[in-house]
Parts: structure tokens; sequence; C-alpha cells
């Protein structure tokens, strides 16, 4: 292994739509913890969201903040309690740190800890830089066979494996999810992972929708086609947008399930409908324990995600990484923390 550097090179949001290059010390590992070396980030939405806004519900931007938690690296350092032999592993970053005393965490909902210290969620620092640490057991090893991409957008695969969890997904299913986008794509795939024969994709966004039937789902437009009768056991929302998860709660037979991804602030709820025909509604949050079965969906082939990838951007660019989410063909967008600038940010022959 190449020696450490003292400094390394972070994107640092100081208010909104503020972003600069700051040289800070690279962080030494308490006895539980590792140094990674970070190599790809993935653009999330709520990064997009603090760096145009600011704040995100009660998370407030106060103080100077690096963004990003879809993260993998490469392990250069150990703390006192951790096996020297994991210095070099490539790795997978389950970005949060719970407190694991409290009684949600030793209930095993410890993504509910109130004392959860979360990558990029103020004042917790995340990974558009080029070392972080992370408690040694959140730290996942990966095969050679999965990318540093796919490593790191194990993150996003743990929200849609937390829905099809919380979602009940079994064989037999037929599941509809709202929203063509990285996290719907990924939904899908997870849905008929687990199972799903029937697995439906509404989005009104015609390139989403051919995009996402290249995974293998059927795709239907809600402007012009009903999914009321498709009688789908489980219904994902992973848009957000309050028209879909109306349609949705219509959409899932009686006895049906309810999973809320997406960011809606409020949506109109007919009581009646939901009590007279049993529908479960509930949502996400983050996940629990869903990274070795992340890595077992990936190693296995039931799940791709390095298709994903549009875009790459070095460190200097994470300003435009955040903004490119209305460029042509964009859907996955990489930050490589120890890349400076990439010539040409998206990449060359994606199929």
């Amino acid at each position: 292994m190449s020696e450490i550097p003292t400094t390394m090179t972070a994107s640092v949001l100081r208010g909104i739509e503020d972003l600069v290059l700051e040289d800070r010390p690279v962080p030494s590992p308490a006895p539980d913890e590792v140094l990674v070396q970070v190599l790809s980030v993935g653009v999330c939405g709520s990064d997009v969201h603090y760096y145009t806004h600011g704040r995100i519900g009660p998370y407030v931007v106060e103080s100077p903040l690096v963004l990003g938690h879809e993260a993998s690296g490469r392990i250069v350092a150990v703390g006192a309690d951790v096996d020297a032999a994991r210095i070099g592993q490539r790795v997978a970053i389950e970005p949060q740190r719970p407190c694991r005393v409290c009684e949600l965490c030793r209930a095993g909902a410890y993504n509910l800890c109130p004392a959860m210290e979360f990558y990029a969620t103020p004042p917790i620092d995340g990974a558009f830089c080029e070392y972080v640490l992370i408690q040694d057991d959140f730290a996942y090893e990966v095969p050679d066979s999965i990318s540093d991409h796919a490593a790191a957008l194990m993150e996003p695969l743990s929200v849609g494996i937390a829905a099809a969890q919380k979602g009940g997904i079994k064989v037999g299913d037929t599941v509809l999810v709202a929203g063509g986008g990285p996290i719907g794509i990924i939904a899908a795939q997870v849905a008929r992972a687990f199972g799903a024969v029937d697995v439906v994709v509404s989005d009104i966004n015609p390139a989403r929708r051919e995009l996402a039937a290249g995974y293998g789902v059927r795709v239907l437009d809600p402007a012009t086609e009903s999914t009321e009768q498709l009688g789908a056991h489980v219904f994902i929302d992973a848009s957000g947008a309050v028209p879909a998860i109306v349609n949705g709660i219509r959409s899932v037979r009686s006895g049906g399930t309810v999973v809320l991804v997406g960011s809606a602030d409020e949506i109109p709820l007919s009581v009646p409908e939901i009590a007279m025909r049993e529908v479960n509604v509930t949502g996400t949050f983050r996940y629990t324990n869903t990274w070795p079965i992340a890595r077992a969906l990936l190693a296995t082939g039931q799940v791709e995600l390095d298709s994903l990838v549009t875009h790459e951007y070095g460190i200097e660019q994470v300003e435009e990484a955040l903004t490119g989410e209305g460029s042509a063909g964009s859907l996955k967008r990489i930050v490589l923390p120890g890349v400076r600038r990439v010539a040409e940010p998206e990449l060359a022959g994606r199929a």
C-alpha cells in the first residue's frame, strides 16, 4: 500500500449553491473504525436538494458540509481494535453510525436511532472527499466481480431492498413501481429478485420508460394507461408525485401493501378506501442489515447496477454532477474523489 498523505481534497458545501474545494487533514481511525480511500460516490437526490435548498425537512445546513453518501473504496488503515488484515480490502460503505444501545437499536431498527450519524446529513460530513472513516462492521468487503461503481450503488440498492422487505414481496406477486429513475429501476429489479412475476414500472417520461424496459419489466404511461385494474400485491412509490401515490393506492388489491419511498410532503388519503379494503400503507427510512443481501444480489447477477451509471465527474466537478440531472441520458451520476477532472463526464460507449 502507498503511504497515506496527511491532507486530502474535499468538496465542501458552504451554503446554497456555494461549493468550494478545501484541503483537509486525513482523519485517523478510532479503535473500532477503518480509514477508506474513496473510489466511487453516487450522486443522490438528497445531495442535490441540500445543494439547491440548504435543507431537507428538519435537517438544515448550518455549517460547512461534505455531501455524498453512496460510497465505495479501499481500506488503507484500521483502528487498534480492527484486524490489520482488512487493509487493502475493497469495500462498500453503509454510511451511518447508530448508537447501538437505544431501544430502537436494540430492537433491530437501528435506522430509526434518534442519535444516528449519517453521511452528508447535517452536521455529519459525507464522501465527496478522498478519505472517510466508518465503523469496521459497516465497511463490507466486496468481491472483484462487483465494480467500484456497483459497490457504491449498494446504498440505493439497499433502499430498494428495504422497500421490498416492507412490502413483503414474495414469489408470484404482482408489483407496481411508480417512477422510472434509479430508485424505481432498482426497486423493480429487487422485486423480481424477491420472486415477483409481474413487475410494472409507471412513469410519465417516455425516456425513463424506455430505460426501465431495458431491465426486463413492463412499463406504462400513467397519462394514458390505467393501473387500477392491475390488482397489485405491492405498490412502491419511488416518484414522490402525489397523483402517482393516489393512483398506486387504488391499484393495489384488498389487503395489499403500499410502500412510500418517494418524498412527497402530503397526500390526500381516503380513510374508507384504506380501511374497508384493509390496505397497508407504510414508509421506509433508509435500511437495516441490507448490505449482505445487496452483495449477494449483485454477485449472483440478480440485480445489475453498472448500466445505471451514465456520467462520471472528478472532485473538481462536483457542482456539475449535482446540477447534471437534466443532461441528455442522465440516470446515475458518479463522482471519483481521487480524480481531479474527467475530460468528458458522459461515459463513452454506454449501451
